[in-house]
């Protein structure tokens, strides 16, 4: 039954409730206005990459393994946890319902193809060069293409996992609310830190919940914090010839990353941070996929892979690799072109000189791999032909014996 304290008619909190306050004192002013630094996220945010500096600096990746083993598991053991809380509650068929209920006529509208895309990029962090730094560390007959399998499995069998977890609590709030789920099913930042927390102030011991849900979103971030540093750190040290070798190379290397980093977060803890993560969050692009058929050759990066594990993987990866990434790729980027429209966050309208900074990140990531192939081809000796990246680059073959 009911306790003497908890009335029968459970409403969420309203507007001004902490957590819905905490986020929108990010979005308040403007990019032009950031206004001063919330210093409780700031403080929050400096922890964070503390920790990270900590786990990251020492053993690299040995250590980091070591950490992930929980911060990657545990979340899932929350996420089952809060589905099988979620089901019981009253609401959430109606939610399950809505989320895997199809609108075909979705699949005609360009931003879904668009949201579909940067999903899959940011799930993957593909571009970042994470995998790559991370999969180096591997032995050299390791069977990275069933790795990669299983890794693309896990991330998208997870994040299809967490839409029952999320939408059966946003069934059980549209309920309680007596509201459609349209209605509380939120996007973006809003979803994870208003709506998802709404719910759970709903639940019965709706303190446990929120602990778990926002201990789960911090290991989340943790583990994003750990892979980002250690690809971008190994690539890095992987640069810096032998000679430039000294004493604490590692350490000094992550601090300056970590503190570099937190300098950039701050502009995104500020009274206006929000605008700017909404801008950050918004232009993305990537050439990765084009670079390895095109340029690399995907016939020779299939003798690689066959060196390595012993065994030609299948044609349908070259094909993958070759033609339709890039031209999913391209469509999705022609899409963002012709349907584009100018950025804007809740009721505020980003000034020109704002989507020109958000172009700028896009294109500072589009254009390093052409122009960086440009200046090889300009430095190089020889005639058009011999410095042609169609021509080999490393004749003969390799193998383990030759790069030990």
């Amino acid at each position: 039954g009911r306790t003497c304290q908890q009335p029968a008619d459970r409403r969420p909190p309203g507007p001004g409730h902490r957590g819905e306050q905490s986020l929108s004192a990010l979005g308040v002013g403007g990019l032009d206005v950031p206004g001063a630094l919330n210093w409780e996220v700031t403080l929050c945010l400096q922890a964070c990459w503390v920790l990270a500096y900590f786990c990251v600096c020492k053993g690299g990746v040995k250590s980091t393994g070591k950490i992930v083993y929980f911060t990657a598991t545990f979340p899932c053991m929350v996420l089952i946890v809060l589905l099988v809380r979620g089901v019981l509650l009253s609401g959430a068929l109606d939610g399950i319902i809505y989320y895997v209920k199809l609108d075909w006529s979705k699949l005609g509208s360009p931003q879904v193809w668009i949201d579909a895309g940067t999903q899959i990029f940011f799930s993957f962090a593909i571009g970042l060069g994470a995998l790559t730094a991370l999969g180096s560390y591997n032995r050299f007959n390791n069977n990275c293409y069933k790795d990669a399998i299983i890794l693309a499995l896990i991330y998208s069998g997870t994040s299809f996992f967490a839409g029952f977890v999320v939408f059966s609590i946003l069934g059980f709030m549209a309920a309680e609310q007596g509201v459609h789920i349209s209605k509380v099913a939120e996007s973006g930042p809003g979803l994870a830190f208003i709506a998802s927390p709404l719910a759970v102030t709903l639940m019965p011991v709706a303190p446990l919940w929120a602990a778990l849900f926002f201990f789960m979103l911090l290991l989340l971030g943790l583990d994003s914090q750990f892979v980002g540093v250690e690809g971008f750190i190994t690539g890095l040290l992987d640069l810096l010839p032998a000679s430039y070798y000294f004493r604490f190379q590692r350490e000094i290397s992550v601090a300056l990353c970590c503190a570099l980093c937190f300098v950039i977060d701050l502009s995104m803890v500020t009274d206006g941070g929000m605008y700017v993560f909404q801008l950050f969050d918004y232009y993305s692009a990537f050439w990765e996929c084009v670079v390895v058929a095109w340029v690399y050759g995907a016939d020779r990066f299939m003798d690689d892979v066959a060196c390595m594990i012993r065994y030609r993987p299948c044609p349908w990866m070259k094909w993958c690799w070759s033609f339709f990434t890039p031209l999913v790729c391209m469509v999705i980027f022609i899409f963002n072109v012709v349907y584009y429209k100018p950025l804007v966050y809740n009721t505020y309208v980003y000034p020109w000189w704002g989507e020109a900074m958000g172009w700028g990140f896009a294109l500072s990531s589009m254009l390093c791999v052409p122009l960086h192939l440009l200046g090889c081809l300009l430095r190089a000796k020889g005639t058009v032909a011999e410095v042609s990246p169609l021509h080999p680059l490393f004749p003969g073959t390799w193998g383990k014996e030759e790069i030990s």
